[in-house]
C-alpha cells in the first residue's frame, strides 16, 4: 500500500473510531426537545409555533416554485437556442411590457408572504391580557426566574444546570458502558413551573451579558440585554416538559445555560404553588439569628454545590480564567466585608455575577463554608447580619 493510501486508511480509521464514540454516548428523542439526527422543526406546543411552521412551509414552497419556473425558463433558453443549433442572439431593446412584468409578479409575491407573516409577527408581540408574568434574568451562566403577576406572585429562584451532568460533561462526558440520559445538559435544578391553557408573558433581562430566552416548541425566542426590559409570550395547549437554551453567544459556559420549562395541569400547578410558599416560609430566616460554624457549613455546602461549583468546581481549584477560592487571600482575609462585596457585587468585569438573588443567610453561610472547607481552615464565621448591612 502506498504512504497516500496508509495515509487515508488510518483518516477512515480515525473517523471510525470517532464514530464509534459518538454513537456509543448516543442518546434518544427527547420530548419536547431536541430529536435525534433532528432535520425539522420541534414539534409545535402552542398556537404561535402552528402558525410558524406553517410560514416556513408556506415560504418553503414560494420558494421552490420560483426557483424551479426561473431555472426552468433559463436552461430551457440555454438549450434550446444555443449556438451549435445554429440560433443568433437577438438584437433589442427594453420592453415595457416586460418591466411592467417584473416589477408587478414579484411585487405581488412580497405581498403575498408579507401579509400572512405580519399577521404572526403582531401576535407573537401582543403579550397584553396576559394570565401570568414572569421575569426570566439572565446570568451567566444559569437563568433566574421571578413571578412577577397572577398566581404564584412573589416566587423567585435560581435555575442551573445538573451538577451531576455538569460533572459528566467536564468529564469528557459519559465514560464506556454509561448511558447519557435522554435531557443530556438539558436537566436543571430548578425548572420553570407554568400551567397549561394560561397565556403567560416573560419579562426578559440579564444582571452581565446578552442572553436570549428560547424554547423552541413554544415558538419563542427573546434577547435578554442587560439594563433593557423585553418581552414575549406563550400558551402551551398541553403538559409535559419543553427545552431550550440561550441562544445568544454569552461567554465560555454558554453551552451549559439550559431552559425546561415545566407545563402542569391547573390543579398541579396551585399545588406547586403551595409547596413554595411553605418552601419560602421555611427560607425566610431571621438575619439577626447567630448560626453556628457547623450549622452554617452545612448549608452553605448546599449553596455552593447549587451555584458556584460549576465554576470553581467542587475542589475550589477554579479552571483558566476562573480564580480558585482554596488558599484565596480574599475568601481568608479576616476583613470579611471583602469576600462579601464580591459576592453581592461581582468581580472581573461580570466574569463572577452578582449574588444578590440569593439570601442573606445564604450567602453567609456559603461564605463560611469557602472560609472552612479545603485547605481554608480559617475557623471563621460569616453571619447573616454582615451581609444584610453590606446590602445597605
Amino acid at each position: 500500500m502506498t504512504r497516500l493510501g496508509l495515509k487515508h486508511a488510518g483518516a477512515l480509521g480515525v473517523c471510525a473510531a470517532a464514530w464509534g464514540s459518538t454513537a456509543a454516548f448516543a442518546v434518544n428523542d427527547l420530548v419536547g426537545g431536541p430529536a435525534v439526527n433532528q432535520l425539522n422543526l420541534h414539534p409545535a406546543a402552542t398556537r404561535i409555533a402552528e402558525e410558524l411552521h406553517w410560514l416556513h412551509w408556506f415560504m418553503m414552497a414560494i420558494c421552490v416554485l420560483i426557483f424551479v419556473a426561473v431555472f426552468s425558463v433559463m436552461f430551457y433558453s440555454i438549450l434550446k437556442h444555443r449556438k451549435s443549433l445554429g440560433h443568433k442572439a437577438a438584437n433589442f431593446h427594453e420592453s415595457t411590457a416586460v418591466e411592467i412584468a417584473w416589477t408587478i409578479v414579484p411585487f405581488l409575491i412580497v405581498i403575498g408572504m408579507a401579509l400572512p407573516a405580519t399577521k404572526v409577527l403582531v401576535a407573537q408581540k401582543d403579550t397584553t391580557s396576559a394570565d401570568l408574568t414572569i421575569k426570566a434574568t439572565g446570568i451567566q451562566w444559569k437563568w433566574g426566574y421571578d413571578y412577577l403577576k397572577g398566581e404564584g406572585e412573589g416566587i423567585g429562584f435560581i435555575s442551573t444546570l445538573d451538577n451531576a451532568q455538569r460533572e459528566m460533561s467536564n468529564n469528557g462526558g459519559p465514560k464506556a458502558g454509561e448511558v447519557a440520559p435522554d435531557n443530556y445538559l438539558l436537566k436543571v435544578d430548578n425548572p420553570l413551573v407554568v400551567p397549561v391553557n394560561k397565556k403567560i408573558r416573560i419579562i426578559t433581562t440579564a444582571n452581565d451579558v446578552i442572553h436570549a430566552f428560547a424554547v423552541p416548541a413554544f415558538g419563542i425566542k427573546q434577547d435578554a440585554i442587560p439594563g433593557f426590559v423585553r418581552d414575549t409570550w406563550f400558551r402551551a395547549d398541553k403538559v409535559g416538559d419543553f427545552y431550550g437554551q440561550c441562544q445568544e453567544l454569552c461567554g465560555k459556559e454558554h453551552a451549559y445555560m439550559p431552559i425546561h420549562v415545566k407545563v402542569v395541569s391547573a390543579q398541579d400547578y396551585s399545588a406547586w404553588v403551595a409547596d413554595k410558599a411553605k418552601e419560602a416560609a421555611a427560607k425566610a430566616d431571621d438575619p439577626a439569628k447567630v448560626w453556628t460554624l457547623v450549622d452554617l457549613k452545612a448549608r452553605g455546602e448546599k449553596v455552593y454545590a447549587a451555584n458556584c461549583a460549576a465554576c470553581h468546581q467542587p475542589n475550589g481549584k477554579g479552571a483558566g480564567p476562573i480564580k480558585p477560592l482554596d488558599g484565596s487571600a480574599i475568601v481568608k482575609d479576616a476583613d470579611h466585608g471583602k469576600q462579601i462585596h464580591v459576592l453581592l457585587n461581582g468581580a472581573a468585569g461580570g466574569a463572577m455575577p452578582s449574588w444578590k438573588t440569593l439570601s442573606d443567610t445564604d450567602l453567609a453561610a456559603v461564605a463560611t463554608y469557602t472560609k472552612n472547607n479545603w485547605s481554608n481552615q480559617t475557623g471563621q464565621i460569616v453571619q447573616p447580619a454582615e451581609v444584610l448591612t453590606a446590602r445597605k
